[in-house]
């Protein structure tokens, strides 16, 4: 029987000008050392500490201590670069990092380590959100809004999803290349690795004040985290914002038709002052129509994107089948169908007498009838282009392999 060799760490510490806690969080790192060791069963520890073109002593103080290695950037180049640049050099299959500003306690290494090993996550992160957390109010609820968002976009949950303090597989973040360099490193981070399918545990810990002055700009950055958040959804998974948009068109089409329908059930008739929801309906219907396109098409487009570890949803999946083959047919031959039932009568009339009377509501509705079968018609041959693409891709990728 092979004997598995024990789990090697790499603590990464970026820093920007942190001269009055670098050496505070060095320390406090070194001494967790044995503890995160025991706790975890890893067989050594290496710290690095990353200096972003820091203008002060913060690369001056690291160097001081004979058991760190540490790297200076003569430039500024971000949070996530310094980051990734300790990985690079660091050997640990394991890789953790923390913020230099001493906002959160080493020792929490211990637990993400040997839940790491123990559960056979991919990415195991710090929850800086509980009880004791001494977080502003601001950059609380901000967080919780980011994570909430998260949710609701990849269907999974996190409460921190900027969290500064991590521990991860080697593997894992090589999965998640390329990665921002900016403060949005974190999130970019927790997005790609929720909609990927990555095994992600969270430990509550402790969160103090930090010492210093902080980089963070609440308005600026929380832009750019949102932004990231957006961007990863739709690098991993376009569908699920084009889905949450046609499920509000589809609600709000409904408030709008509601009325008008039952009072035509009623009076077969419908009111003169109805055209207004009549025309905003055909907006917002034509709209919502668009993006379900957008979901079938993206669902195709995906494919030719990162590889994804879960399954496609069953939503994307089945509207991506209405745009193909007889399904799609079907489709388009009712809405022109339908478009002409009601059409055809002041199409008649006008080309015999040169004037129309068709009343505007068989108008309104004639024409997003028509307007859905050209959309779909035209949705269905890209949907079979993306697919010609991906089988050409996946041809060419099998040669490459071979040869």
């Amino acid at each position: 029987m092979v004997r598995k060799e024990p789990e090697s760490l790499t603590i990464v510490i970026p820093a920007l000008n942190e001269e009055e806690a670098i050496g505070q969080t060095i320390s406090r790192c070194l001494e967790a050392r044995e503890e995160i060791a025991r706790v975890a069963g890893l067989g050594h520890i290496e710290l690095i500490v990353v200096s972003d073109g820091s203008t002060d002593r913060t690369a001056e103080i690291a160097r001081s201590f004979a058991d760190v290695c540490v790297i200076e950037f003569p430039q500024n180049q971000g949070y996530g670069a310094a980051i990734l640049e300790g990985f690079r050099q660091g050997h640990g299959a394991l890789l953790g990092f923390l913020d230099a500003d001493g906002t959160c306690n080493p020792r929490y290494f211990a637990e993400m380590c040997r839940l790491i090993v123990e559960e056979n996550a991919e990415i195991v992160l710090g929850s800086r959100l509980g009880p004791d957390s001494q977080m502003p109010r601001v950059r609380r609820f901000g967080n919780w809004l980011f994570a909430t968002l998260l949710g609701v976009l990849t269907g999974r949950s996190l409460t921190d999803s900027a969290s500064g303090m991590r521990v991860m597989r080697r593997e894992a973040i090589e999965q998640l290349l390329p990665m921002p360099t900016g403060l949005h490193f974190t999130p970019a981070m927790s997005t790609r690795a929720l909609i990927s399918g990555m095994r992600i545990v969270e430990v509550p810990m402790a969160y103090t004040e930090r010492i210093g002055d902080s980089k963070l700009k609440v308005l600026r950055d929380g832009v750019r985290f949102l932004r990231t958040i957006v961007a990863g959804i739709l690098l991993y998974r376009p569908d699920r914002l084009f889905t949450f948009g046609f499920a509000a068109c589809l609600l709000l089409v409904a408030v709008l038709g509601a009325y008008p329908v039952e009072f035509y059930l009623h009076h077969r008739a419908v009111e003169e002052w109805m055209i207004y929801r009549f025309v905003a309906g055909f907006l917002v219907g034509s709209s919502g129509f668009l993006l379900l396109c957008a979901i079938a098409l993206s669902h195709e487009m995906a494919r030719l994107g990162p590889a994804r570890r879960r399954t496609d949803s069953f939503w994307s999946t089945a509207i991506s089948q209405l745009f193909q083959g007889w399904g799609m047919l079907t489709f388009v031959v009712l809405c022109f169908l339908t478009a002409m039932a009601l059409l055809w009568p002041g199409l008649v009339e006008y080309v015999t007498t040169g004037k129309c009377h068709l009343h505007w509501s068989r108008l309104v509705v004639g024409a997003f009838c028509l307007l859905a079968a050209f959309q779909a018609l035209v949705t269905a041959v890209l949907v079979q282009l993306v697919k010609l693409w991906a089988t050409q891709r996946h041809v060419a990728d099998t040669r490459a392999r071979r040869f």
